[in-house]
């Protein structure tokens, strides 16, 4: 059988002439070269937790505010926002025990949908998405990490290339070991947890002094928009920074006992996040006013700069801004690299993403495309122009896994349905498919529509790669041998092969 893009025969006989090149080695068993599940329940805690919270809510929480127009109606629009994502996370749970699939989004639509759709979806994520994402972190995290260095503001070529160590640092650790990126992982989701809570118990001291103006009528509804529309954005803006509580369903395989971890992480996470989003808000509300907050560049630094002086906002915060973009590098890089893992292994991506390290037992070849990918896109540029595209692309992934979702639960076997570990009513996703189509279709009424369509067609761009490169078997006998040797040349100084088991 020929793959996409190289002959799955010629590869797997490099891996028998791999895995026995060397006798002095420990002997590897063919049927154990696979991912293992290694996290456990607390580890998926973390890593929901640390991708939801990254700089956002340190930087600029303002976004809901400048629509809400009063800290009650924004404090109320953060709530909603954390009941939109226990909603569409109770989905997402039983999405992920209903196909028990490392890759999340992308093996949900290739259930539901077909190739064609799944493909799309793996496309722009190649493209934008996720090496996007990773930019957009490491710079904030570079800009805030090197601030207390500079007395003037620090160089675009220093940050770019200092975000670019951050990321080539974490993709080092995830390629060399599961337990050594999930403990990383947690140390980092434990210290911006801990930022937080001072944040919060700065807040509640300042309340204690009797500072409650803010936070008590006439002040904290003075400006309230109680149009539809000015809500609506506001809404949206806080829903986007509850984005990425699916993210754990993209390890289901790695994840220990994912029956019951997978529900549970999600269960304990999201309410932690909504709590803490709340309660962070409040305390920014408690030392700041509506227009300070809106005159803000990164409102943490504000708030710390009033309650602590100058060692707050010129070193602690900084530092505690850029633990959380590590935090949240390192989630996406666990993560979403397993997307790429089970694109390749769908024949979608080249069988290169697809090979696991013998030693390792990690998807090498994908983490360090993701992570070369993402340091690229460090220097092609203004990266910050792609955020509506990411906007955009995450709201139609979303709505696309939830819509896959509803289509199963009607064209899937009745035993399969009555056996799914994971049963929730029909109402939840019905509501969440509604909500999530809302999300879809409000920006061409309120952003600039221009963006919005090249992000459309951004997607269909996907349609002739499709064609040419995965429709399509036929290669050039010249293109397929040089690709063979290629992807031999990889196998071997990675030491990795594809995922063999034993059925």
């Amino acid at each position: 059988m020929i793959s996409v893009f190289s002959l799955k025969f010629d590869i797997f006989l490099i891996t028998e002439e791999t895995v026995t090149m060397d006798e002095k080695e420990e002997k590897v068993s063919l049927n154990q070269i696979k991912l293992k599940p290694r996290i456990s329940l607390f580890n998926g805690c973390t890593i929901i937790i640390g991708v939801i919270i990254g700089s956002g809510i340190f930087v600029s929480p303002k976004g809901v505010l400048l629509e809400a127009g009063s800290a009650g109606m924004s404090l109320l629009i953060w709530l909603l926002s954390g009941a939109f994502a226990m909603v569409g996370a109770i989905c997402y749970s039983e999405l992920g025990t209903l196909i028990p699939k490392s890759g999340g989004d992308y093996a949900y639509i290739y259930e539901a949908f077909g190739p064609l759709p799944s493909f799309l979806f793996l496309w722009v994520a190649l493209v934008i998405i996720n090496p996007t994402s990773l930019a957009i972190i490491a710079i904030t995290c570079a800009t805030y990490a090197l601030q207390p260095f500079f007395s003037c503001p620090v160089p675009e070529t220093v940050i770019n290339l200092f975000a670019g160590c951050i990321i080539a640092v974490l993709t080092f650790i995830n390629c060399w070991d599961v337990r050594m990126a999930t403990r990383t992982n947690d140390f980092f989701t434990i210290t911006k947890l801990l930022a937080l809570s001072m944040i919060v118990v700065l807040g509640g001291y300042w309340l204690s002094l009797g500072q409650i103006d803010n936070l008590t009528t006439p002040d904290v509804t003075e400006g309230s928009q109680t149009k539809v529309a000015a809500i609506a954005m506001a809404f949206y803006s806080g829903v986007f920074s509850f984005s990425g509580f699916s993210y754990l369903n993209f390890v289901t395989e790695e994840l220990k006992n994912p029956f019951k971890n997978l529900p549970r992480a999600i269960y304990i996470s999201i309410p932690i996040v909504t709590i803490v989003y709340m309660l962070v808000n409040i305390a920014y509300f408690a030392v700041l006013t509506v227009d300070e907050i809106l005159d803000s560049e990164a409102v943490a630094i504000t708030f710390a700069d009033k309650v602590l002086g100058s060692f707050g906002s010129k070193i602690l915060m900084p530092l505690f801004v850029s633990f959380s973009c590590v935090g949240s590098l390192n989630g996406i890089l666990i993560t979403c690299s397993r997307m790429f893992f089970s694109g390749a292994r769908n024949n979608q991506l080249p069988e290169l993403f697809a090979m696991i390290s013998i030693k390792q037992l990690t998807p090498i070849p994908s983490l360090i495309f993701l992570g070369g990918t993402s340091i690229i896109m460090l220097f092609i540029g203004n990266v910050f122009k792609l955020i509506n595209y990411l906007s955009f692309a995450e709201s139609l992934v979303v709505f696309a896994s939830v819509a896959g979702l509803l289509k199963l639960r009607f064209t899937m076997p009745e035993d399969v349905l009555r056996s799914r570990p994971i049963k929730i009513s029909i109402f939840w996703p019905i509501i969440f498919f509604l909500m999530c189509l809302f999300l879809l279709i409000l920006p061409f009424f309120h952003s600039d529509p221009w963006e919005l369509v090249y992000g459309v067609f951004l997607v269909l761009s996907g349609i002739p790669i499709y064609a040419l490169f995965v429709y399509n078997k036929w290669r050039p006998g010249f293109i397929q041998s040089v690709w063979i040797g290629f992807t031999h040349f990889v196998q071997k100084l990675f030491y990795c092969v594809p995922e063999l088991s034993s059925s």
